[in-house]
């Protein structure tokens, strides 16, 4: 028998560095253009346009914000619309399942780079209206999860409309006089890449963690997926996995890069906490919203592991801890 060794690129520092001063060009020239035809009202006006999922037509935007729908508004040459669709059957068969990942795994998983996680700590949004930017989050990922929302186009609409909002933040960010350079760019490369991993690698992760046994082409299949959504999002080519080999070795990467304990991972981790114990029914009439905290904790802490949870400062839970699983018949990333 005969093993083949996948080849895997490398994801040196030098290059992560470099990533790392990087922004969206295409994206931001839509946002400086707007600024200096119509000032910050303008781009606020945008930003609501932005932020309306049912809107999902143009005619009434300004014309650099036409002109940018119309050249990005396609698939890469490199998308297999097969694979994207067996993709989307592992994640409608297992929805719940990880629906409880990517709030109890994926999104800690990035507070956990600090530098990154600064700029969901600034604009505060994420740490005032928690639950209803987890609401959003969670539609925008079950459209793209969907695929009747590829076949009328809408998933790639939302998409690029996320990714016009990232570079509203990162105008906003640059000219709130709080935010550090030595962080890198706000919203760089190198962490868009980060998140696309926590939502496609460390989900595969999550399910396997799970007793979820996946063959290793739906693996990939969800990988490849993950990489044209990431794609429409603005993500550097260069910093998409091809494949599973790839996507450890990126992750690898920048978690020794910048996981860390932090302000600002611990905060947020606090307020998604306090919101998923906030939305979740009760499952009887005895339990508190701080026992549903608990649980979520410990799901969070079966999934991260001690040394990360400690560092997110998220609760030590152990007898939530030895039940992880039990969350599964319920929503907590409400999908």
């Amino acid at each position: 028998m005969v093993l083949t060794v996948k080849p895997s690129r490398s994801f040196s520092d030098e290059l992560l560095d470099q990533y790392r001063q990087q922004g969206d060009i295409p994206a931001d020239t839509v946002i400086t253009s707007i600024v200096e035809a119509e000032g910050p009202t303008g781009l606020h006006t945008l930003m609501r346009w932005l932020a309306d999922v049912d809107n999902v037509t143009t005619i009434d935007q300004p014309l650099a914000v036409q002109r940018f729908f119309e050249q990005y508004a396609h698939l890469p040459d490199w998308a297999d619309q097969s694979r994207m669709k067996r993709s989307m059957d592992v994640f409608q068969k297992h929805d719940r399942l990880i629906g409880l990942l990517l709030g109890c795994y994926s999104l800690p998983y990035c507070y956990l780079g600090a530098q990154g996680a600064q700029v969901l700590w600034l604009t505060e949004r994420i740490k005032h209206d928690t639950k209803r930017r987890l609401q959003e989050t969670s539609e925008w990922v079950y459209a793209v999860n969907n695929p009747k929302e590829w076949a009328t186009g809408k998933a790639i609409i939302r998409t690029l409309k996320v990714r016009l909002i990232h570079a509203g933040v990162r105008w906003y960010t640059l000219r709130s006089n709080r935010w550090d350079m030595a962080w890198g760019h706000p919203v760089n490369q190198e962490d868009m890449a980060g998140t696309n991993g926590a939502f496609s690698y460390i989900v595969l992760r999550g399910l396997r963690k799970s007793g979820i046994t996946l063959s290793e082409q739906q693996e990939e299949d969800y990988l490849h997926h993950s990489n044209v959504i990431g794609f429409l999002n603005g993500v550097a080519t260069e910093l998409l996995p091809q494949n599973l080999r790839e996507a450890y070795h990126l992750d690898r990467a920048i978690s020794r890069r910048h996981f860390t304990t932090s302000e600002a991972g611990i905060g947020l981790t606090s307020s998604l906490l306090n919101a998923i114990a906030a939305g979740i029914p009760d499952l009887s009439s005895n339990q508190r919203p701080e026992t549903l905290r608990n649980l979520a904790a410990g799901e969070m802490r079966f999934f991260l592991g001690d040394t990360y949870a400690d560092w997110l400062g998220i609760p030590n839970a152990p007898v939530e801890k030895r039940i992880a699983g039990l969350l599964n018949r319920f929503p907590i990333f409400p999908l």
